[in-house]
């Protein structure tokens, strides 16, 4: 499970190694929610793709909303039976990469981190298009690196419309040209086409100051909007997340 800012997505997985993703579930995270609410938001998903509560035998919690690790660790508890592996500090030294600044950086992109490494083998530029868009670098020597953040696509237009008297909030599509003709296409080509630019220039002078082979991998809820648009990315791969979670359970269980 990956609590996000905007939304809470979940991966069911036919064992502990990653490998085996049988079914995804995505919910839009809702703070002040409590754990009776989201225990039954799960079971009747659960219970929907013919998955009995009981079927799960362990979980893997990644949150960024603190106002609502707790009511996850619960909802685990009550509908599945058992406390999850909560990713953070107290797990990060079982995992094969070492993590700087462990209390800031989030444990989501710990998870990227991980699968990405796992399934390149080397060093690798990790851009996750969510709430935030973050670019999490994993070393040549299994380290990950840092970070960088910007704000995400859809932050970027909520501002807009928020912020404005006269913008209004439009659906990030890729506009059929640079110059927009009116409001609309305007902003998509404005955020798009500008995103696009952001990530190009931030991947050249990450892969500038790591040096040598690097992959990128674009993942995130928005990352088919632009990686069809640029080719900076070597692969798309919007489960990366629940995969880096499904490799914790397999460090920790070792």
């Amino acid at each position: 499970i990956d609590v996000g800012n905007t939304n809470i997505c979940g991966g069911i997985y036919e064992d502990s190694r990653g490998v085996s993703l049988a079914h995804t579930l995505r919910i839009h995270t809702v703070p002040k929610k409590t754990e009776d609410e989201y225990s039954t938001i799960f079971k009747a998903i659960l219970l929907d793709r013919g998955i009995a509560p009981s079927y799960i035998s362990e979980v893997v919690l990644s949150s960024v909303v603190p106002a609502l690790t707790e009511a996850m660790c619960v909802m685990c508890e009550r509908l599945f039976g058992s406390s999850p592996i909560v990713l953070g500090p107290a797990v990060y030294g079982r995992l094969p990469l070492s993590v700087p600044s462990p209390h800031e950086i989030g444990a989501d992109l710990v998870a990227d981190a991980l699968a990405a490494w796992r399934k390149t083998g080397g060093a690798s530029i990790v851009v996750d298009f969510g709430t935030a868009l973050t670019f999490t670098c994993v070393g040549h020597e299994s380290n990950i690196l840092g970070v960088a953040i910007a704000p995400g696509l859809g932050t970027a237009v909520n501002a807009l419309s928020r912020d404005t008297a006269q913008l209004p909030f439009v659906q990030l599509v890729a506009p059929t040209a640079a110059i927009g003709t009116n409001t609309i296409m305007a902003i998509q080509s404005g955020v798009i086409h500008g995103y696009i630019g952001l990530v190009e220039h931030m991947v050249g002078k990450i892969k500038a100051e790591v040096g040598g082979e690097i992959r990128v991998i674009a993942t995130g809820g928005l990352s088919k909007t632009i990686a069809s648009l640029t080719a900076v990315f070597d692969s798309i791969d919007p489960d990366l997340t629940l995969d880096g979670l499904a490799y914790v359970a397999e460090y920790v269980n070792a």
